[in-house]
């Protein structure tokens, strides 16, 4: 439908949720296939959300990916939920990626464990080597992973790390299905960084449907900011944001308007 350039955004706004995810599966996976092109691995962080569905469903489907030399990461986790829990974020990983590609390794975030161990191992594991890819959304509240506004860091040093989640990010997960009720929601997760993030070659974003439609408003026209930490990513070199014609709808209207 149009393209927006929001500093160095790219955004592609499609009319339906599927033909943004076919489409933001493709950049994703050129990304992968010049990477594997030029060398034995890529390394990719995966968010674990409703609104990548349908781009990890197509992503999954793409020809000519050799899965067996991605290694994966775990962009963030719940601390605190029930050994057998179907909220846990592992658990959507397994179903819309692991059960339909065999990669080469994924290295989980466990929320199980203590959280400075989990911190500490995982910051070895994401500085072996540079993050080639980054498949994430952005939360109600313009957070990226786990990082709400009140903990949002531009200039972070860590790159994983233990946050408490804004109410605002808990009730977005109620009100995706995932909690019947706000209490059943972890007060705290374990989130790969914004700097975590930004070190990636490549992000490709997807942000579908009307709760998101304010959020995408504020990424492409306030100011880079932590008050919306997913502004973010108009200093990326090559960052992509998909979303379909209802999370556009009020950022249609400055850009309609030109302001």
């Amino acid at each position: 439908m149009k393209q927006v350039v929001r500093d160095r955004l790219k955004c592609h706004v499609y009319e339906t949720r599927d033909e943004m995810g076919k489409q933001a599966a493709l950049i994703a996976a050129q990304q992968l296939k010049a990477v594997l092109a030029k060398q034995e691995e890529a390394r990719v962080i995966f968010a674990c959300a409703p609104s990548q569905n349908e781009t990890l469903h197509y992503l999954t489907m793409e020809e000519g990916i050799d899965w067996s030399r991605v290694v994966g990461f775990h962009m963030d986790e719940y601390i605190g939920l029930s050994l057998n829990s179907d909220q846990w974020f592992n658990i959507y990983l397994q179903k819309h990626l692991l059960q339909k590609v065999q990669l080469k390794q994924f290295h989980f975030i466990d929320g199980t464990v203590d959280p400075e161990t989990m911190i500490e191992n995982y910051t070895k594991l994401l500085g072996e080597k540079p993050i080639d890819l980054v498949c994430l959304g952005i939360g109600e509240n313009g957070h990226i992973a786990f990082n709400d506004p009140p903990v949002a860091d531009f200039d972070d040093p860590h790159l994983i790390k233990k946050v408490a989640l804004d109410p605002f990010s808990r009730q977005q997960q109620v009100n995706d299905g995932c909690f019947a009720t706000l209490d059943e929601v972890p007060t705290h997760a374990l989130s790969l960084t914004i700097p975590a993030l930004m070190r990636a070659k490549r992000m490709v974003c997807s942000v579908p449907g009307p709760t998101k439609a304010m959020a995408v408003r504020h990424t492409l026209f306030d100011p880079i900011t932590v008050a919306c930490p997913a502004t973010v990513m108009r200093r990326h070199e090559q960052a992509y944001l998909f979303v379909d014609k209802a999370a556009f709808v009020e950022a249609n209207r400055i850009f309609e308007a030109g302001e």
